[in-house]
């Protein structure tokens, strides 16, 4: 899915991956107005189209690159 639109995350923003939750569960705490934006875009450089390519942006500001995926947990 990566090269299609930047997908927002659940994670709020924080500048390294200190104190960050070991089981892949959401980061919450932080500054609620900048989220995580992960995968690259049909705009970018490939070295950006892969999923540990991370940028910080403001849940305020909206791009033509910057989208989301709708996912569920499916139960056994």
């Amino acid at each position: 899915m990566e090269g299609n639109v930047w997908q927002w995350v659940e994670d709020v923003w924080h500048d390294n991956y200190d104190g960050a939750p070991e089981d892949g569960s959401a980061w919450a705490p932080g500054d609620p107005d900048y989220r995580v934006a992960r995968g690259g875009s049909w705009r970018n450089d490939t070295s950006y189209v892969r999923a540990a390519a991370r940028e910080k942006r403001n849940i305020n500001v909206r791009f033509d690159t910057l989208g989301f995926r709708v996912a569920r947990t499916l139960s056994p």
